[in-house]
């Protein structure tokens, strides 16, 4: 079970986390019309009065972009405002995730996203490794992802997570850790939750935004610091047999951070990962503030002010 922190944001205002109830009524019970973020943030590791967030400002603004996909309007420092209300009212002392959520909050049956009202709540949970460090054993999904003339894929759409679900519980149940899926043309994707990327002979390559992914801030991330240090990177299709004569593949999100892949289907990777692991190692070190060169990708909030 998840340890969720004591309290929520919810209604405007921090109330105690088993207050924060919904109607069974509420519109985006039914109809999967909400848009949500996740955010890591931790205690710095000197100072634990002082709450780091790694990238809020591109959080906020992805979260306030993918409202308005759902006609509703949540400003950026809305946002910011109740993520520091959050954490100050909670005080984490161990590394968390916290999950903000736009929805509409009406009561009723229509489906529909005009005249309706809409809400924003935040609640957290205690997280340390979503996936395993070492690896993950990967499917490819009898799934497709969605194509963005569907769904507003440039959007986290609570409801275009029923896929994801199938194909994690596919993954599961047929005895691997994770699942691939691949978009209507044939092409690899993403994770379920998480962007994918491969290494071939020093190249850094992942599907570009042309391939209906998620365009993922942990994976903007990457590719920033890649390029930053002197690794190629290419933003391209890539065809499923890549994926099993890769020099290494690997994972990305704000979740499950930078996560190796060992197997595809019956295909067993290399171990040996050195562009990932340098750049795992870089994006841990600014996510514990222990890098100046990216400071300005961490937020700190005082919670003892």
């Amino acid at each position: 079970m998840h340890q969720f922190l004591p309290y929520a944001w919810f209604g405007g205002q921090c109330v105690p986390f088993a207050e924060a109830t919904l109607s069974v009524a509420t519109h985006a019970l039914h109809y999967g019309t909400g848009a949500f973020g996740g955010m890591r943030a931790l205690p710095n590791p000197t100072d634990t009065s002082e709450i780091l967030l790694f990238r809020a400002d591109r959080h906020a603004h992805r979260l306030s972009q993918s409202a308005r996909l759902l006609l509703a309007e949540l400003p950026e420092e809305t946002i910011h405002h109740a993520i520091a209300a959050f954490l100050k009212a909670n005080r984490p002392t161990c590394p968390i995730y916290l999950r903000p959520f736009v929805y509409t909050s009406d009561l009723g049956i229509a489906p529909r996203l005009h005249n309706i009202q809409t809400d924003f709540l935040i609640y957290g949970i205690e997280m340390g490794d979503y996936l395993s460090p070492e690896g993950v054993s990967c499917r490819i999904s009898s799934w497709c992802r969605q194509e963005d003339r569907s769904l507003p894929l440039r959007g986290k759409i609570s409801g275009a997570y029923i896929t994801s679900s199938l194909a994690k519980t596919e993954a599961v149940k047929s005895g691997f850790d994770e699942a691939l899926l691949l978009n209507s043309r044939g092409k690899v994707s993403e994770a379920s939750g998480m962007n994918l990327f491969i290494v071939r002979d020093g190249v850094l390559i992942t599907p570009g935004v042309d391939q209906d992914i998620l365009e993922g801030i942990t994976r903007a991330s990457i590719m920033e610091l890649a390029r930053a240090m002197d690794i190629p990177v290419l933003e391209r299709a890539v065809d499923k047999t890549e994926l099993m004569i890769a020099d290494e593949v690997f994972l990305s999100g704000t979740a499950a951070r930078v996560t190796p892949v060992r197997r595809i289907e019956s295909t067993d990777l290399s171990s040996h990962r050195p562009v990932m692991e340098r750049l795992r190692d870089r994006l841990t070190a600014i996510t514990e503030g222990r890098d100046p060169s990216y400071d300005h990708w961490v937020t700190r909030i005082r919670i003892d002010a």
